[in-house]
């Protein structure tokens, strides 16, 4: 047998103990010339994917962006920007980018690109910190924080498309839980590092804070360009053109879906209201750090909750996607509700309980676990709901809706400055009970 041949053989293996298809001939919703590569495809996935979702839990907007501003004397107006637009700015293109896309047969190389622009976007940022600092820095992480979102939103939409032509239905939350425990683990180890840095670096306490932020950036960095290499390797079959157009027009075209497609516009309700599991986690950050203080220490401490719930979570949630996706939406809002409604308890009856590290990381990690559940269960809808010839159509409306809708979670900012963190949570738990009890009524597309 051929080293070829060998290779393939043991993808084959390897895919079959992770999607748990014995055969590798589950094709659902696939086009038949690409069944055979499957498993190349779902383990070229899985690699890319456990390594952007990596390099997302070390650079994140929610956790360590935040610190890194805050520790670097950045004002506060820019830290309070980072989490929407970090998330708005990743989707609102997203309709003019799903043109470009239905022109192309070929769709794996935007995700290639974007990768790749995420990658750039964070040496910029490694830099900064090591040159700049206040304002400065502050407005050098905002600019290249857009550029990050804006080629992040070109690999949303493109490896949804690419995804429902190469992965078989019933196979894709499998995938996307897989990647997240992958992730997980690696955060884990990552944490670790984090949390026992004070420690392993001789060094001020300045020097160390540094040192660790500009790893953190550089090594993700390199997570994106390994990325872009793997995906390039995923076997794709030409896809649909027709339907081309003047990209604007037919974005404000596609809109109409909504409204047209009752299942559609229902689970874009849906995941709207679903936005509070996304913006919990850093206001619970906000109510832990007003408790207690903000250290090294503690980061690394949140980063390792955050990365064992990923670990965790992620494959339970997946196969429970494959059977009822909308049932883990549903499942995921009321978890985030019980961790919003604890650490209000807490942060105003018994703050000094909400500083303990124990306590925090527990919050930190069921609020991360919704959250992982709440990503799993909605991306896994929309692609078992579209068609190949809708998936970018519809994923690029949904992203752009979801968009605006995260834009506005600017105005939780001004909320929280006038009538405080105690107000923005009270939103969140309204819109968090909607969301799960409208998910509950969504159709279950697994069974279609």
């Amino acid at each position: 047998m051929s080293e070829r041949a060998e290779a393939a053989e043991l993808t084959r293996k390897i895919y079959g103990y992770l999607a748990e298809d014995e055969d590798a001939r589950v094709c659902k919703d696939i086009p038949e010339s690409a069944c055979d590569d499957q498993p190349k495809a779902f383990l070229a996935h899985i690699i890319a994917l456990s390594m952007t979702k990596l390099g997302d839990s070390l650079v994140s907007a929610r956790l360590v962006l935040p610190w890194i501003l805050s520790t670097l004397g950045a004002p506060s107006v820019f830290i309070s920007a980072l989490v929407p637009l970090r998330e708005s700015l990743a989707l609102l293109p997203q309709l003019i980018i799903a043109q470009q896309l239905r022109e192309t047969p070929i769709r794996k190389w935007f995700w290639v690109f974007g990768s790749v622009g995420q990658a750039l976007a964070l040496v910029g940022m490694l830099f900064s910190v090591l040159t700049l600092r206040d304002s400065a820095l502050g407005w050098a992480i905002i600019i290249l924080l857009t550029v990050f979102s804006l080629s992040r939103g070109v690999c949303s939409v493109s490896i949804k498309d690419v995804e429902g032509k190469t992965i078989s239905k019933t196979r894709r939350g499998r995938l996307s839980g897989i990647a997240a425990s992958v992730a997980g683990l690696l955060s884990v180890l990552t944490a670790l590092v984090v949390l026992f840095s004070p420690t392993l670096l001789n060094s001020s306490v300045s020097e160390g804070n540094t040192l660790i932020f500009t790893a953190l950036l550089g090594f993700a960095a390199m997570l994106w360009l390994a990325a872009a290499v793997t995906y390039a390797q995923v076997p794709e079959v030409p896809g649909a053109t027709e339907g081309g157009g003047n990209a604007l027009i037919e974005a404000l075209k596609s809109i109409r879906l909504l409204w047209q497609d009752k299942q559609f516009g229902s689970f874009v309700l849906t995941r709207a209201l679903l936005v509070s599991s996304a913006f919990a986690i850093p206001y619970i950050v906000v109510m832990i750090q007003r408790s207690g203080k903000g250290s090294l220490t503690s980061l690394g401490g949140l980063m390792l909750a955050n990365g064992i719930a990923g670990m965790l979570a992620g494959r339970f949630w997946g196969k429970w996607s494959d059977s009822a996706s909308h049932h883990v939406m549903a499942a995921a809002a009321f978890m985030a509700i019980s961790v919003m409604v604890s650490g209000l308890v807490l942060y105003t009856q018994a703050s000094h309980w909400l500083a303990q590290p124990w306590v925090a990381g527990l919050l930190i990690f069921i609020a991360a676990v919704a959250h992982h559940g709440a990503r799993v269960g909605r991306k896994t809808y929309l692609v078992d709901m579209a068609t190949q010839d809708n998936r970018a159509e519809l994923t690029a409306v949904s992203n752009t809706v979801i968009g605006v809708v995260l834009l506005l979670g600017i105005v939780l900012g001004a909320v929280d400055a006038y009538a405080g963190v105690e107000a923005v949570m009270a939103i969140l738990i309204l819109l968090g009970l909607m969301a799960g009890f409208r998910a509950l009524t969504l159709p279950n597309v697994q069974q279609d």
